[in-house]
């Protein structure tokens, strides 16, 4: 198997380097890290046993495929070392949020195939939902190769360019409100007189069995709500608290507030 280098060991990389070898799509010591942060790649690298590096160069010189994971800010600078190096046998799959293809593509002295791509932390636990499109010299088999990287630690489905910051603001940063919900609603189950484990793993199950009900049926999302709610009962009690509450506004407004920032970053 081909090398993959990670551009980038934080918490995305972390959950995406896990996840390949939980699903055994790379063996471990098909696998390279660099971070600037030297201590942490180290640690981790030795905790998976992968490889570490310390240069980006030496990290990417024999890699078919560069994962780049490193903050939206700082893109132009992880890549500079770079710029020479890379050539167009090797393929750029980048996940810093809102950073376009020909940003990322202006980096490089040669034409060098780039794929962008929106994954999400579950990535950790085999459930990401990722978002993927090609820049201007990627072609099918570089798209198909970022597939197989993401399709492997969850669903990954192609978007054109212009719907990825709205797909950052939906499921890159979707699962923190997720985390909210669920901690609020074993709060409320604590709140009813419930103990603290038990409603917090009745929140999290609720939550992931909804979820699955939603992907496996196909039904819409209000339908299945509908047949929860029967009349004058506890659910639509609890739901009218929720409107009551703006519950869904709020929700828009949080997808809308991140996909504003990630135009902003990019």
């Amino acid at each position: 198997m081909p090398t993959l280098a990670f551009l980038g060991a934080g918490a995305m990389g972390e959950a995406l380097t896990r996840g390949l070898l939980a699903a055994k799509v790379y063996a471990p010591h098909d696998i390279v890290l660099f971070d600037v942060d030297g201590p942490r790649v180290e640690k981790l690298a030795a905790s998976l046993g992968v490889r570490a590096s310390t240069s980006p160069l030496n990290a990417t010189v024999d890699a078919e495929v560069i994962l780049l994971a490193v903050k939206p800010q700082i893109v132009e600078a992880a890549l500079q070392p770079l710029r020479e190096s890379i050539s167009p046998s090797q393929t750029l799959v980048s996940i810093a949020a809102g950073v376009s293809t020909s940003r990322l593509e202006a980096c490089f002295a040669q034409n060098v195939p780039v794929v962008r791509v929106m994954p999400n932390t579950p990535a950790l636990v085999g459930a990401a939902a990722t978002a993927i499109c090609a820049g201007k010299y990627a072609a099918a088999a570089h798209l198909a190769r970022a597939r197989t990287l993401f399709e492997a630690v969850g669903i990954a489905v192609e978007a054109d360019e212009k719907l990825l910051d709205a797909v950052t603001g939906l499921s890159g940063s979707g699962p923190a409100y997720v985390f909210l919900f669920i901690e609020a609603l074993a709060d409320g189950g604590v709140r009813a007189g419930l103990p603290r484990d038990v409603a917090l793993q009745l929140a999290a199950q609720t939550v992931m069995g909804s979820a699955q009900m939603v992907l496996e049926t196909r039904e819409h999302p209000g339908i299945l709500k509908d047949r929860v709610a029967s009349p004058g009962g506890t659910t639509i009690a609890g739901l009218h608290a929720l409107e009551k509450g703006s519950f869904r506004g709020v929700v828009m407004d949080a997808v809308a507030a991140a996909s504003e920032r990630s135009k902003e970053l990019g």
